[in-house]
């Protein structure tokens, strides 16, 4: 569990945004950050992004949901929503150490039938 990201107190209902604060998001997380990892899929890979997960009943969009836009490849299961007018994807942690790399090359959803 991490409670500290840089200079940055991971709060109990936490508020992040994206980079010109269009899009302001509130995240539960009472336990801190758990369970930090990488996937190695391509655009993750692209985007070095390190990701943590909230049950959807954790995240709230405070405000710029008109703002966000989804892309989705390959199989289009995962949902991945950045910023419109400054591109930056919605959110991830950075100067976390020893993070673990998900399969997301192989990942079992992404396997067509």
């Amino acid at each position: 569990m991490i409670r500290k990201v840089g200079n940055t107190d991971i709060l109990p209902v936490h508020r992040a945004s994206c980079h010109c604060g269009a899009v302001v998001l509130e995240l539960t997380l009472p336990d801190g950050i758990v369970n930090p990892r990488r996937c190695n899929c391509s655009i993750c890979r692209r985007k070095g992004a390190v990701a943590a997960s909230v049950p959807l009943s954790g995240l709230r969009i405070v405000k710029g949901q008109e703002t966000l836009r989804l892309y989705q490849f390959n199989t289009r299961t995962a949902k991945h929503y950045f910023c419109s007018v400054c591109g930056i994807y919605t959110h991830h942690p950075l100067e976390i150490q020893n993070v673990p790399t998900s399969d997301g090359v192989n990942h079992s959803s992404d396997r067509r039938a």
